[in-house]
């Protein structure tokens, strides 16, 4: 019987030899061996969520990364001498609690940086009668929240902490779905009545989220698959406060809050929460590679073998019908008897599979997936902090409550969004883009010379072709990047004198450098069409696919992205339970 739930976080912190076989006592960090029970394809957190899992249970597992840093999209690199940029992911909320615990990632070095106030919105406005332009700062006080809403809107401020409430509701009853394989429709339309009756556990999840919901859930229906704009119009009247909660419903998604399905991803700032703290997002001390390293300890504690700079050029197949380990791209043949793929579906099965193996329905469905992105992340090093016009620095310069904020700009309102949107649908860079902006070094130092500081820019929305089939250049590049530097120093004039260096990247570098496929951070669209049992297709969202032994860790596999860690951790639970039945 598989371990599953708790019951599967048990089996993780008992016995690191499980019933099925004994473990290798051999294990060498430091040299490749020829065989293995599991090949890891990347160490993106992901996959090394796996690795750790897998190997705690037992399974000697290796893990081997192309890139010279392990981390995939949660990595910390010093792109400008001195400065430490956490360069893709920035943030940490979404990390399943149950993988913080298992894997006791604070005994191996992680460190948080918990945001309070969390989101900082200033106006583009003129002050009147000698005050500053108004701004809308969030965090956990919900009496403050109030206070601040109530600026804009005094029914608003009424109204927001029932929104919360009801968010967080769905949130709870999408937690469950969150730490478990959907539903398995393969096995239950098509296996053995022994395969039917076991699929029937898979239900579970659905019918304890339905209870949870209750009769609000025609309600909780309508956030999932309505526009955004339509779930928030219904709670609020005021755009500043629309448009701030609007940005977690676009982010990273080539969407807009007037298109329907966009309500989804407004869960994200409720969905989280670290250190028992529902909602709370941190920032990592050493940046978001610090959280891969801690993984990544966790496993080499127990045994596990992970290697930089080894790529995988594919998957090897018996001629049987079945994995057999993996071929790298120096020649070298490494056997085993799983192999596990933290690399978007479309490396997974149209790059490393050999294709005489998938069935050509499922090939043209992975090729199929959407994976439009939006975004250009901008890493900026400065020599001092921004001076907002609505909240004013100290004479000395320190660190306020909204410099450790998620600060949004160009987010007045919901109809500037869309506007944003619409210019990346024709292929143009926004002319005024969304803009997401971070200081993490205004919590952790340690990132930043002193008096200096690191910024991500989460930027939206640029195309990854442009308007008439141009690529991206160097030229195109730049003219971007100064242009949101130019929206920055309308709202903290000063801005653009204060850069050092800066390190742009646009969906194709994002792509080229992380193996993000159309620079999707998610490696598909989280857009309904993609989520749960259809991800990333539909009969095939268990983690498995057609070809035995070989199994999908990463963003493309359920639940999505985001740094959750939680695809890992339930592919190695699968993966874990067809071993023990081999």
């Amino acid at each position: 019987m598989a371990a599953c739930g708790q019951g599967f976080s048990r089996a993780v912190r008992a016995s690191p030899h499980p019933a099925w076989r004994q473990a290798h006592s051999d294990t060498t960090r430091g040299r490749l061996k020829s065989e293995y029970d599991a090949v890891v394809i990347g160490a993106g957190h992901n996959g090394l969520v796996a690795v750790a899992y897998l190997q705690r249970l037992g399974v000697n597992t290796v893990v081997f990364e192309r890139r010279h840093v392990i981390g995939g999209a949660a990595v910390t690199e010093e792109i400008i001498p001195g400065f430490k940029f956490s360069r893709a992911s920035y943030l940490l909320s979404l990390l399943r609690p149950q993988i913080y615990t298992d894997l006791e990632l604070k005994k191996h070095g992680l460190r948080l940086h918990l945001r309070n106030p969390y989101s900082f919105t200033p106006m583009l406005e003129e002050g009147t009668g000698g005050k500053v332009p108004r701004s809308l700062l969030l965090g956990t006080d919900m009496a403050e929240n109030q206070k601040q809403i109530a600026q804009f809107s005094r029914k608003d401020a009424q109204a927001f902490p029932k929104y919360e409430a009801f968010m967080n509701r769905l949130a709870l009853a999408i937690e469950p779905l969150l730490d478990a394989a959907p539903v398995d429709m393969e096995a239950f339309q098509r296996g053995s009545l022994l395969q039917r009756l076991k699929s029937l556990s898979t239900f579970k999840p659905l019918l304890q989220a339905g209870r949870t919901l209750g009769a609000q859930l025609p309600q909780y229906y309508q956030v999932l698959t309505a526009p955004s704009v339509k779930v928030l119009d219904q709670w609020f009247e005021s755009e500043p406060l629309k448009a701030t909660l609007a940005t977690d419903a676009v982010i990273g998604a080539m969407t807009s809050p007037h298109i329907p399905g966009s309500g989804y991803v407004l869960l994200h700032h409720v969905m989280g929460g670290l250190e028992g703290m529902r909602g709370a997002w941190a920032y990592v001390e050493g940046g978001m590679g610090a959280l891969s390293e801690a993984i990544a300890s966790s496993a080499t504690a127990h045994g596990a073998s992970i290697f930089t700079e080894k790529t995988v050029a594919s998957v090897q197949v018996s001629s049987g019908g079945r994995v057999q380990g993996v071929v790298l791209q120096d020649g070298s043949e490494v056997r085993s008897r799983v192999v596990l793929s933290n690399a978007s579906p479309q490396s997974t099965f149209l790059k490393l599979t050999p294709q005489e193996w998938l069935p050509e329905e499922f090939v043209q469905r992975i090729s199929q997936l959407d994976t439009q992105s939006p975004v250009t992340k901008i890493n900026v090093a400065v020599n001092r902090l921004p001076n907002f016009l609505a909240a004013p620095n100290t004479p000395r310069g320190q660190p306020l409550p909204h410099h450790q904020c998620s600060t949004h700009l160009n987010c007045e309102d919901t109809l500037r969004i869309h506007q944003a949107f619409e210019d990346a649908v024709d292929g143009l860079p926004s002319h005024r883009p969304i803009i997401e902006l971070c200081i993490p070094s205004s919590l952790d130092p340690t990132l930043a010379p002193p008096g200096c500081h690191v910024i991500s820019l989460f930027t939206q929305y640029t195309p990854y072709t442009l308007a008439g089939g141009k690529a991206w250049d160097e030229l195109e590049r730049n003219t971007y990047a100064d242009r949101v530097f130019d929206c920055i120093e309308a709202y903290a004039p000063g801005f653009k004198g204060s850069v050092v260096g800066r390190d742009i990247l646009t969906p194709p570098d994002l792509e080229r450098i992380f193996d993000l496929p159309g620079g999707n951070i998610f490696h598909c669209a989280m857009t309904l069409d993609q989520l749960y049992f259809a991800r990333p297709v539909p009969l095939h969202s268990s983690y498995r696919c057609p070809l035995p032994g070989l199994y999908l860790c990463g963003s493309g596999a359920h639940p999505g992205g985001g740094v959750m860690g939680a695809a890992g951790r339930n592919a190695a639970r699968v993966v874990f339970r067809d071993l023990r039945s081999m």
